[in-house]
């Protein structure tokens, strides 16, 4: 497997060939709305440009099952058994690099909670997840653990069978070919985390939303908006150590 061989498709370089570790995404769907600019303001650090299309901002869920992490020099071994993860994003830029940033990351693995919280500086939360597969629709279930908030997720997918690839320069495009993350401590301290896969195969979706409070902790109600919403198989990825920058 060479994840490297192709980079053509990237907006930018990759500035080193020396990544850390190897992650399996699978089965994932990705939810966005668009929103003022003004309603995300607050909540992404003053160093950091929030990215838009069409004039809008854009918040994303991302849910989706992590199937392995594998250390550099140990593709065969995953550090971590098979879980569950949903994430809520916006994206962003630095010093005009475009990267996604996280408002929150829902998983029930132990590890990514206590060592990828520390590590790469995001804000994740233990959670109670279930994510299954019923003839080709998808249950997703999150409940977020120890919040009076009652913070939680519940939708179900049916994706079509036809696969695309976006076109450079399509919203579909924007919202899911990212290549790095962002993130920042209590000090104000920007990071920046780069990845690298492939081009996403992505399907249409047909959703029902039943639940769904993860925007509550940042006052933002889209809850009579329809989603753009987008299924992928997944893609491998190359992750790359974390970094200083501002």
């Amino acid at each position: 497997m060479n994840i490297l061989k192709d980079t053509s498709h990237r907006p930018f370089s990759i500035y080193s060939k020396k990544w850390i570790m190897r992650q399996t995404w699978r089965n994932l769907y990705f939810l966005h709305w668009p929103v003022p600019i003004e309603a995300l303001r607050a909540h992404v650090p003053d160093s950091l440009q929030i990215d838009t299309f069409n004039n809008y901002a854009w918040l994303g869920i991302v849910a989706f099952v992590m199937e392995g992490i594998y250390p550099r020099g140990i593709p065969a071994v995953s550090i971590t058994p098979k879980f569950p993860e949903v994430n809520l994003r916006t994206y962003v830029k630095y010093n005009g690099k475009p990267g996604v940033y996280f408002l929150s990351l829902d998983v029930e693995n132990w590890a990514s909670y206590k060592i990828a919280k520390k590590w790469y500086r995001l804000p994740y939360y233990p959670a109670q997840i279930t994510f299954r597969n019923d003839d080709q629709i998808f249950h997703c279930t999150s409940v977020r653990k120890n919040n009076k908030a009652q913070i939680a997720f519940r939708g179900t997918f049916r994706h079509s069978q036809e696969v695309i690839f976006a076109n450079s320069g399509t919203l579909d495009h924007w919202l899911t070919e990212r290549y790095c993350l962002y993130s920042t401590d209590s000090n104000g301290t920007i990071y920046c985390g780069e990845i690298h896969h492939g081009p996403w195969p992505l399907q249409k979706v047909d959703i029902d939303i039943e639940v769904n409070t993860l925007f509550s902790p940042f006052n933002i109600d889209l809850s009579n908006k329809e989603p753009i919403s987008h299924f992928s198989k997944g893609v491998d990825s190359l992750i790359w150590n974390i970094k200083k920058l501002h």
